[in-house]
């Protein structure tokens, strides 16, 4: 019997989608880790974890003081 992913796959999963999509485009602001936790239900622990996976996939980019944005992958 499979078992459901893992909340933070999820969330991660989900915004990989919008990115690759265009639906968020490289720059575009990402809400912030306490505002996903609120989006998804999760805790903010889970939605952190899920920005760290995005992060490890090179697809978002953390500027302190300013945010969480979507990478620029023009360059590859």
């Amino acid at each position: 019997m499979p078992t459901a992913p893992a909340p933070y796959k999820v969330i991660a999963n989900d915004f990989a989608a919008k990115i690759k999509s265009g639906e968020l485009k490289p720059g575009d602001k990402l809400p912030s880790t306490s505002q996903i936790a609120d989006m998804y239900n999760v805790s903010v622990g889970t939605a952190y974890r899920a920005m760290s996976l995005l992060h490890d996939r090179e697809l978002i980019t953390g500027q302190p003081g300013r945010g969480t944005f979507v990478a620029d992958r023009t360059a590859e």
